[in-house]
């Protein structure tokens, strides 16, 4: 993907609207990567520089082309003039808010986040203990019929079919 991000930067090192650029979350970057939430390289992040999204989409060059083309600036506090009512409305209402209540809400917001993230972690915990368990019981269960004679069954079986449809068992 290296590669086709280096593309990617070049062709849109000149745009007024879209920054293509990458950062070392192992040396100066580090503490920028931990305040975006990221966990796993390579991760590619889009949107408001200060409420930064995960991207889920296509890694290689033509898919990172087409997405990147679609970038352009957004509602936002710093562009109301891109707002429609409701948006304008709705970041007026924020704003309106006192520097503790947005620190609230913000901390609030990122609890539930986190406390989401901590139950899927423990749930899937429990579902890969499940997982185990259950191919140890299967491996069991296949390894014990096996000793029981199952291989014994299918070759006399084979061994009837092959000697003939019509002989007798005393023939057999």
């Amino acid at each position: 993907m290296k590669p086709a991000w280096d593309t990617l930067m070049e062709e849109f090192k000149d745009s007024k609207n879209v920054i293509v650029g990458d950062v070392d979350c192992t040396a100066d970057g580090k503490s920028l990567c931990e305040a975006n939430g990221v966990q796993g390289y390579p991760t590619i992040k889009s949107g408001d520089p200060s409420a930064l999204e995960d991207y889920s989409g296509a890694r290689d060059l033509d898919g990172l082309r087409e997405f990147a083309k679609g970038l352009k600036p957004v509602c936002s506090p710093s562009n109301m003039d891109l707002c429609d009512a409701e948006g304008k409305a709705a970041i007026e209402k924020v704003m309106a808010l006192s520097d503790d209540e947005i620190a609230t809400q913000i901390t609030d917001g990122e609890k539930q986040i986190s406390d989401a993230d901590e139950t899927f972690n423990t749930s899937l915990e429990k579902l890969q203990n499940q997982y185990t368990e259950l191919v140890k019981v299967k491996e069991d269960t296949i390894k014990a019929v096996k000793a029981s004679g199952l291989g014994m069954l299918k070759a006399v079986q084979a061994h009837k079919k092959k000697a003939g449809a019509g002989a007798t068992k005393e023939e057999l």
